[in-house]
């Protein structure tokens, strides 16, 4: 059994405006330590996939950052989709790469933006989850015990009679709830939050987008033909502007008869937001998470990020600041899942500068 791993690496991280942007993403940006995210996600996977089996899906605008900052991935395994389909079309695209290589390979399907901090744990989780795939071509989700009632993240309900050690039927999935439902799920017990991490078969995957997403597969297959050919770019672009916009957990996962939960029993974050890293950086005696020249005066709680300009806060408590070059950010911790409306109202508004 080989072990491969895809690197969904395409989206633009609107909750982390104005540091994320089309061509710098959260993905690609240093938030943490000296590596940005996502050479923390590939360096998480050495010693478990060899570098040539790890595949990364991008699009144009990031494409050569990314070449630049992984450069012990091979170059043809940095995949540039040339629309954004969601996440079904990407897995899709990504497994019949992976099947013409290895057909009955085993894969690891990894967003290229998350914090995990227990690496031996995280391994051990995905050995683990990898053997139970490859033996009863299930799909295998990782799902995180909630260690509060977390309203940003969605949950997956589990049987509580496990199928293999550690592996559970999954049940439902539940979309991001309100604070009290939230409360009532992890009181519950048998609700793990959804970190979006999966492990299957590549030919399990596949005959289930044919079964449940039959116009996707009907492109994959089109797509399929062109592989390794001089056509295969034309025909990815006329293909995928066609197809549908769908996630991977409506489109399959919700639906699937084989889906099972693994419990990833490590520290993780898909940082979200920018109260996650308040949460997870490093804070003065005033819980203030610092990052710049910056003077605080009779402020509390906040995270203020300055590295470029001198920046005097006075009076406050509970805030997020990001002062960039060329864009302010200043809003209460509470309030930072509505980040991505400035987003919006900047597409909606052409300001294309400051996107």
């Amino acid at each position: 059994m080989k072990l491969h791993a895809v690197i969904m690496a395409g989206g633009i991280g609107s909750r982390f405006w104005p540091r994320s942007k089309e061509k710098s993403p959260k993905q690609l940006l240093r938030i943490f330590g000296d590596n940005t995210m996502i050479q923390d996600t590939v360096n998480r996977l050495q010693g478990l996939v060899d570098n040539e089996n790890i595949y990364i899906i991008t699009n144009k605008a990031q494409k050569a950052e990314i070449v630049y900052q992984l450069t012990d991935i091979p170059k043809e395994n940095i995949i540039e989709e040339p629309f954004g389909r969601n996440t079904a079309a990407c897995i899709g695209l990504a497994s019949i790469i992976i099947e013409k290589k290895d057909k009955n390979g085993v894969t690891v399907i990894l967003p290229a933006d998350h914090i995990i901090k227990d690496k031996e744990t995280f391994h051990s989780t995905l050995k683990n989850a990898a053997e139970f795939a490859y033996k009863s071509k299930g799909l295998v989700t990782i799902g995180v015990p909630p260690s509060r009632p977390e309203t940003g993240y969605g949950y997956i309900q589990i049987d509580d009679d496990s199928a293999s050690e550690n592996i559970y039927k999954v049940l439902t999935f539940a979309e991001k709830p309100n604070y009290a439902t939230a409360v009532r799920f992890v009181e519950s017990g048998d609700f793990m939050w959804n970190s979006g991490m999966f492990i299957w078969r590549t030919d399990a995957i596949l005959q289930e987008i044919k079964d449940y997403l039959p116009d996707l597969s009907d492109g994959l297959e089109t797509i399929r033909k062109d592989i390794d050919t001089p056509d295969f770019e034309k025909t990815l672009f006329n293909v995928y502007g066609l197809l549908k916009s769908i996630s991977i957990d409506y489109g399959i996962m919700e639906k699937s008869k084989k889906v099972f939960l693994i419990k990833g029993k490590f520290p993780w974050s898909d940082v979200g937001s920018w109260e996650e890293v308040y949460q997870l950086t490093e804070k003065n005696n005033d819980g203030n998470a610092l990052n710049g020249n910056i003077y605080a005066e009779k402020t509390a709680d906040s995270y203020i990020y300055s590295p470029d300009k001198f920046t005097a806060v006075i009076g406050v408590e509970n805030l997020v600041i990001i002062n960039t070059d060329d864009a302010l950010l200043i809003c209460r911790r509470d309030n930072c899942q509505d980040v991505k409306k400035i987003v919006e109202h900047l597409k909606i508004n052409k300001m294309s500068e400051y996107l």
